[in-house]
Formats: structure tokens, C-alpha cells, sequence
């Protein structure tokens, strides 16, 4: 009896033992389906509950500032949709479809959207940029993210959609997302992609200088603009946004880029083989003065002058660049310029920038080995691909020279059979620096250049000039080498070099007129 009666209870607790471990399951898949993969939860979920399919969600008018909204179940909902998302009873949602409502009613009075236009919302997280899109009755729209919150919102992201070529007639990128973007090249080629020969892309950013306008409609050079306002916005870290609307090019659509507001550059300025346009010059306005008097003590003058820099990184937006890229002529060993400086100090904006360090000296070259992200090309840069002869300096009062060759060790000369005692003559590979130049980088990318070659500077100058690749580089961090005062010696002047400080002036101030952002280097 007492064996029958121990039996029952054991099976007893399998039983509830079972049905906890069921309980669970189904709690978990709720769980997964509605917090994780953004859906909403039906019996094909293994959910024992499910809303109405005509629920009806009714804002109230202290819910919505500007209006009441009905959001319903309707027609233009896909029919596999059985209940209504939770996301979608929410103030925010419900205020951001009101937003988005306006701003399509706009575009569809204005031709740039109609009601059978194939439409892409391009990483909306929420899918209220396509529930508006659906509401107003644009009835073939979708988005795109990649945590997907069906049926308004696929997987997929910016920068490679789940779609075929050319079939959108609308897209849309709303809250930011092309600045926000780290590939905002790759996010600009894909939609050009997507979208149809004469569909209109419609963009909110934040960009406000002219500077990253500019920047933004060189990145969508599949584009021509047709129009750009500032209006308010929903989300309260885009107070202010400015709408962009442009049509991609079709067979009969010209190119060419509108006139920018505010930004004609009929007053620009052609520098050789390309132009400056006249909000370049409108920075370098703004930049730090040129130190017009020499200094007694440049190693001192010239230090300090790097606290006063404006960086223009600091003054503008750069988010809409393809590629961002740092250029370190002469860059000696990895922590004298580029760890020290550039990876400490330079305003970066949180974008990652390709290095590439141009460094001749060989008994610096070990260091950039195993530098992750550090190009190192060993060679001189120099006017033409030849083969140099370098006259190394060995003088022991250069702080690095107990490693090798020590700052400013490398100076061109002319091949000789004499010897001095405190130089050595070494033979080394130049490249044609302005040629690499034009085929590394593009117009589209953002350039910071920081060169010091020993007074080479003004061999290379006006080669970049001469061939136009002065036009690629944003910004320049010049050392300019002149016959300056001795640390040493008081009132005698370097023999090293030839050049006159007045020499190094003019030529700063050359490239500031012609549109360079040039900066004092030491």
C-alpha cells in the first residue's frame, strides 16, 4: 500500500515537474518574440493569447501634442499581421508617425512621392517612418534595419540591402542616418543602387556648415539636388533638421550639381588643375594667423603655436566622407608624430582614419611592423620615381640620434666622391609623391597631411600645385625649413639650410590664398 501510494507521488512530480518546465518554454519563446526579434506574438508562436485583429488604438490629445491619431489594423498592414504591436500603442511611436505624416503629405502635394511609389525607409529602427508612409496610402513601402520588426521593417542594413537593383521609386533616410553611419561611402553607393534611374531620395541630417553640405551632395554624386529646407523635428537630439531632397540621375536628367544656397561659387578660385571653392576660403578665415614676424626662438614659438591651431575638424562636420585618411611625410618613428600628436590630439570626430606613414630611414621601419591600421611606405617622397642620393646627418645633439640618423637627418645632395667625416651618403628609392597622391585618394575622401622633409617641402609644394593633387588634401601641417636661429649659438643662424624665414612665409601664405588650409608646423 505504501509502495502504490510513494509510486503516485513520484509520477505526481514528474507531472508538475513537466508542466513547469512547459510553462517555461512558452514564457521563453514570448519573451524571445517579443523583446528579441521585434515581432508581435500569435499562436504560430506558441502564445495562448492574441488581440483582435480590428483593435483599435485611440492617441489621446495629451498623449499627441499636435493631433489625435488613430492607429488601426488596416488594409495597408500586410493581412499576416493578426494583432496590433505593442511598439505601436506607445507616445513615441505615435508622435514620430505623426511627424513622418506631415512630411510625406508635403512631398506627395510637391511630386516627389506618390501613392504608387515602390518606398524604402532606410535603418528605421521603430518602422514609423513606413507606418506613416502606409497610412497616407502608400501602400508598397517597407524598412530596413537589421533587427527586423515585422511587417513593417526587414532585416538588412544600410550599407547592403536585401533588395535588387533600381526598384525603389522613393527612399527615405530619416533621424540622422547617413551622418551616423561608419560607412557612409558604402551607404551612399547602396542606395544609389536600390533607388530607380529619376526616383527621389529624400534625406533629414543635421548637417548645417557648408562644409559638410558640400561634402553630402558630393557623396550622393548619383544625385542632382532639386531641394533643401531646415524644419523642426520629433526626436529631441535633432531639434532642427534639414530635409535634402534629390533625384537620381536618368537618361535625360543632367548630372551637374546645383548651386548650393548660400554657397555659389561663382567667386571660387581655380588652383591649376582644380578648383577651391569659395566656403574653403571662408575657413581658412577663421584659422589661427600666421606668425609674421620671425621668431628668435622658434623651437619655443613654434611649439606654442600649436595650442592656438584651429583644426578644421573642430570647425566643421566631417561625417559625410567617404574615407578619412592620415598622411605623415617624414613621420620618423611611430610615437613622434603620429602616437604622440596625431592619436592623442587631433579631433578626430570618432571616425577611424587610415595612416600611412612616409618614412625613408630605415632604422625607423621595424617600428611599423606590427602597427595595425599604420601603412608605412620606405621610400622618399620626391617629384619624380627615381633613385636618390641622401646625405644623412649624424650630428649627436638631435634627441633621437641615439637611434639612428635622429630629426632632420635626411637631406637631398648631389652625388659625390667626397667624404666628410660627420655625414654619410646613403642611396634610396624616391617616389613621385603627387602621383601616389591622385591614386590613393579622392575628392570624396577627408585628408589630413602633416609633412616635414627637410626643406624638400619646397620641391613638393609646387609639384601638388602643378598636378592639381593640392585639391585632395583638406588640411596641412607644414614644417617649413629656413636658416633659423641656433639653440647653441646665440646670433648665429643654421648653415643647414638656405631658405629665408620670408621664403617660408610666402610660401604659407601662397596656399592660404589659393584655398589650402595650412597650418605652421614645428
Amino acid at each position: 500500500m505504501e509502495r502504490a501510494v510513494g509510486k503516485r507521488s513520484i509520477l505526481r512530480n514528474i507531472l508538475v515537474r513537466l508542466f513547469l518546465f512547459c510553462v517555461f518554454i512558452v514564457a521563453l519563446r514570448f519573451a524571445y518574440v517579443v523583446t528579441v526579434r521585434g515581432d508581435s506574438c500569435d499562436f504560430g508562436d506558441f502564445c495562448f493569447f492574441s488581440l483582435p485583429e480590428d483593435f483599435n488604438i485611440v492617441a489621446s490629445g495629451d498623449q499627441v501634442a499636435d493631433s489625435d491619431v488613430v492607429l488601426t489594423s488596416r488594409e495597408t498592414v500586410p493581412s499576416t499581421s493578426k494583432n496590433i504591436p505593442y511598439l505601436w500603442t506607445t507616445e513615441g511611436f505615435q508622435k514620430a508617425v505623426n511627424f513622418y505624416s506631415t512630411i510625406f503629405q508635403d512631398l506627395v502635394s510637391e511630386g516627389f512621392l506618390s501613392y504608387s511609389s515602390k518606398s524604402l525607409c532606410v535603418e528605421t529602427p521603430t518602422g514609423a517612418d513606413v507606418f506613416a508612409l502606409r497610412e497616407n496610402g502608400v501602400d508598397d513601402s517597407i524598412g530596413v534595419f537589421k533587427k527586423p520588426s515585422k511587417p513593417l521593417v526587414v532585416s538588412g542594413e544600410g550599407v547592403r540591402q536585401p533588395f535588387a537593383d533600381e526598384v525603389f521609386d522613393f527612399v527615405f533616410c530619416g533621424g540622422g542616418v547617413v551622418e551616423k553611419s561608419m560607412r557612409s561611402g558604402d551607404f551612399a553607393a547602396e542606395i544609389g543602387r536600390t533607388l530607380k534611374p529619376e526616383g527621389f531620395l529624400v534625406v533629414h541630417t543635421a548637417a548645417k556648415d557648408k562644409y559638410s553640405f558640400a561634402s553630402f551632395l558630393d557623396l550622393f554624386n548619383c544625385c542632382k539636388l532639386v531641394k533643401t529646407e531646415d524644419i523642426r523635428g520629433h526626436d529631441p537630439n535633432m531639434l532642427f533638421v534639414r530635409q535634402i531632397v534629390m533625384k537620381k540621375a536618368g537618361k535625360n536628367l543632367d548630372t551637374g550639381r546645383s548651386s548650393l544656397p548660400g554657397m555659389q561659387d561663382s567667386g571660387g578660385k581655380a588652383v591649376d588643375n582644380c578648383f577651391v571653392s569659395n566656403y574653403k576660403k571662408e575657413l581658412i578665415q577663421k584659422a589661427e594667423p600666421l606668425i609674421d614676424k620671425e621668431p628668435l626662438k622658434p623651437w619655443i614659438a613654434l611649439k606654442e603655436n600649436l595650442r592656438n591651431i584651429k583644426y578644421l575638424s573642430s570647425m566643421v562636420d566631417i561625417s559625410f566622407k567617404r574615407r578619412y585618411v592620415y598622411i605623415d611625410v617624414g613621420a620618423r618613428s611611430y610615437g613622434s608624430s603620429i602616437v604622440s600628436w596625431f592619436k592623442k590630439q587631433y579631433p578626430k570626430q570618432n571616425k577611424t582614419f587610415d595612416i600611412y606613414a612616409i618614412e625613408a630611414d630605415k632604422s625607423f621601419h621595424d617600428e611599423y611592423k606590427y602597427k595595425k591600421g599604420v601603412t608605412l611606405l620606405p621610400y622618399a617622397a620626391w617629384i619624380r620615381n627615381e633613385t636618390l642620393s641622401f646625405e644623412i646627418n649624424q650630428d649627436p645633439s638631435h634627441k633621437e640620434a641615439e637611434k639612428g640618423r635622429g630629426m632632420g637627418r635626411i637631406l637631398p645632395v648631389q652625388p659625390s666622391s667626397d667624404s666628410r667625416s660627420s655625414h654619410q651618403v646613403d642611396e634610396i628609392q624616391g617616389f613621385d609623391f603627387a602621383d601616389w597622391l591622385k591614386n590613393t585618394v579622392s575628392e570624396n575622401d577627408y585628408v589630413v597631411m602633416k609633412m616635414d622633409v627637410e626643406g624638400t617641402e619646397f620641391d613638393l609644394i609646387p609639384k601638388l600645385f602643378e598636378t592639381g593633387a593640392i585639391c585632395l588634401i583638406d588640411e596641412i601641417f607644414l614644417e617649413c625649413h629656413y636658416n633659423r636661429w641656433q639653440r647653441c649659438c646665440v646670433g648665429e643662424r643654421t648653415t643647414k639650410y638656405q631658405k629665408t624665414y620670408g621664403e617660408c612665409l610666402k610660401l604659407f601664405t601662397s596656399l592660404r590664398k589659393s584655398g589650402v588650409l595650412v597650418h605652421q608646423w614645428w
